[in-house]
């Protein structure tokens, strides 16, 4: 196992950083939080052409075949904007084609999201609010050569601007056993798409539910009443991500802080000059650096697809989102008053630290899992 990045990796990294601060300034952030899509398909065909949205896309369809330390790079930049934008899903979906959809389906869809030319999301979190895939409930009737799909999906993120939904419903069994995946068309007839209420603006939210929707043998993603396997490879991913893009916002929330410390004056002196700010400080540095160094493992976990990988995924949620809420939190305290305006951009790392927090479960419900494969 190399502890660094290679020359190229930080090339990636520095080029990312320069294109994200000048395209996505706050300014930017908040319109999008105001726009009805919630991104902007304009920057979106960018990152296709740079090559991100085909990072990990095999090269035989159109990708850069790189793996996810290199996928980290970017969402750590991604992070530090608090970018908003479909991009996670959408490779998450491609992850999901990728590693279990029939060659037919990868030469249909894959091109398309390296290209730029598909936006993906995940379907798989119920009314139930479990996010142990083991609790899906929607179903999947067998009806012919296809199947008919019944249910809700919710808290979608992009679900509004999504070309394809990766479903995952049930066609029998219990738990893991007889789930399928699913890529259908949001547009399919019977799908209505509801947009949720958010805390956090710069990530969009649906409700999507499922009436009588016909899929067929061709929108199955892998084996028939296999997916569950597949689905937490995906999620175990997802966590990695959301890991990553936590580290970039806590680095980002504690930069300002620090930077505030050294020019706010009370009493005729920085405020970074008392013991109580510099201990807020340093603890959020070590919160920072603890959760980059779980982000980074598991970043490798999943990357080498090692035995581990699930476990490492799940302590780096558990860490990254403990941390990140954390580091959000006194940020605001180091920035006083100021901190909890509305023009200020330190609730904007606090929102999306919340959020973040609670996607594929919260540090209690990752740091559960983590016991469980520990076998406690």
């Amino acid at each position: 196992m190399d502890f660094g990045f290679s020359k190229e990796q930080e090339m990636l990294r520095e080029s990312a950083r320069s294109l994200l601060e000048k395209e996505c300034p706050s300014t930017v952030v908040r319109k999008l939080m105001e726009d009805e899509t919630g991104y902007s398909p304009e920057f979106w065909k960018k990152m296709a052409e740079l090559g991100w949205l085909g990072l990990i896309v095999p090269e035989a369809y159109g990708g850069a075949g790189l793996n996810y330390i290199d996928l980290v790079v970017v969402l750590e930049e991604m992070g530090k904007v608090v970018l908003p934008s479909p991009f996670v899903w959408t490779v998450l979906f491609g992850e999901a084609i990728a590693r279990a959809g029939s060659d037919a389906i990868k030469h249909k869809l894959l091109p398309k999201q390296a290209a730029g030319e598909l936006i993906g999301t995940l379907a798989y979190l119920e009314p139930s609010g479990n996010w142990d895939p083991a609790a899906i409930t929607m179903t999947a009737k067998k009806n012919g050569q296809g199947f008919t799909l019944d249910g809700i999906k919710l808290y979608v993120n992009d679900g509004h601007v999504a070309d394809y939904l990766l479903v995952a419903a049930r066609t029998g069994g219990e738990g893991l056993d007889g789930i399928t995946l699913f890529a259908i068309d949001r547009t399919r007839a019977g799908i209505t798409v509801n947009k949720l209420k958010t805390m956090d603006q710069t990530r969009k939210l649906a409700e999507v539910v499922f009436a009588n929707v016909k899929a067929g043998a061709e929108d199955v993603v892998g084996e028939v009443g296999k997916g569950g396997k597949t689905l937490n490879e995906v999620i175990d991913r997802g966590k990695v991500a959301l890991s990553a893009e936590m580290v970039g916002g806590a680095q980002k929330v504690l930069d300002m802080s620090v930077d505030y410390a050294k020019v706010r004056e009370q009493f005729g002196r920085p405020i970074g000059s008392f013991q109580a700010i510099q201990h807020k400080c340093a603890n959020m540095l070590i919160d920072v650096e603890n959760a980059r160094s779980v982000a980074y493992y598991a970043a490798w976990a999943v990357s080498n697809e090692v035995p581990d990988a699930s476990l490492a995924a799940a302590t780096a949620k558990a860490a990254a989102s403990d941390s990140y809420r954390r580091v959000a939190g006194e940020g605001i305290q180091v920035h006083g008053g100021i901190g909890f305006t509305w023009e200020h951009d330190m609730h904007l790392y606090f929102k999306r630290a919340k959020s973040t927090e609670f996607t594929f479960g919260d540090a209690t419900f990752n740091r559960e899992l983590v016991a469980q494969l520990f076998g406690l």
